[in-house]
């Protein structure tokens, strides 16, 4: 892939990407680092060709297989609660969708573990991660409810689709010294995104804002 793919031209450009982090600035989002590395991040790579003149507005856009690529606000908040208390090394993705919240993480943290339950999106996602020589990414083709226990605990946990409930394996594969969750929950109309911090047994929960995303499915999708 060519630098200018890359760096994009038009409606991808680097202006127009200065203009989305001056909008999630207006909307609260105060890291620097999550800010810069939005900045960065190529998200025209992460949608069909037909729609990277709309990668860089601040909205959700279709990926496929009733599945969205979240709006960048979202992913930045989420990124923001998740990294709130400093760096961390491993962290689980629930949802690996078009692989753009996996870049997003790939340059803040040690390791990232993502799963996804629809074969086709985790095949494009491996394929885009590799053009961008993302390589401290490790993806699975799995039922996102279940995590990936071998490879825990994990340090953060981070979910892009809502389930109606929490769900208890994830809890369990948290790290017990401040692990941190952040994950959408509810049913099909509005969602609580929630912020869960592990001290041992003890599990603190804070709503952080309501949100919609698609629902947490079991099984995959081959």
């Amino acid at each position: 892939m060519k630098d200018v793919d890359i760096d994009g031209i038009g409606m991808t450009s680097r202006r127009t990407r200065d203009r989305l982090i001056q909008r999630l600035k207006e909307q609260g989002i105060k890291s620097p680092a999550v800010l810069e590395v939005i900045r960065n991040a190529p998200r025209h790579l992460f949608v069909d060709e037909a729609l990277s003149h709309r990668a860089y507005e601040d909205t959700a856009l279709p990926i496929g297989f009733g599945q969205t690529l979240s709006q960048p606000y979202i992913v930045a908040r989420m990124t923001e609660a998740l990294m709130a208390a400093g760096p961390l090394g491993r962290v689980l993705e629930i949802g690996t969708g078009s692989g753009y919240q996996t870049a997003v993480l790939s340059p803040l943290v040690k390791k990232v573990y993502s799963v996804e339950r629809i074969k086709a999106l985790n095949e494009r996602a491996k394929k885009r991660l590799r053009t961008l020589n993302i390589r401290n990414a490790q993806l699975k083709l799995s039922d996102g409810a279940m995590g990936w226990p071998v490879m825990g605990p994990f340090d953060g946990i981070i979910v892009t689709a809502a389930p109606d409930q929490m769900p208890e394996e994830l809890l369990q594969q948290m790290s017990e010294n401040n692990g941190r969750l952040v994950i959408p929950v509810g049913d099909r109309g509005v969602q609580d995104l929630l912020l869960i911090t592990r001290q041992g047994d003890t599990f603190k929960r804070e709503v952080l804002e309501a949100v919609r995303f698609v629902p947490l499915l079991d099984g995959i999708q081959k």
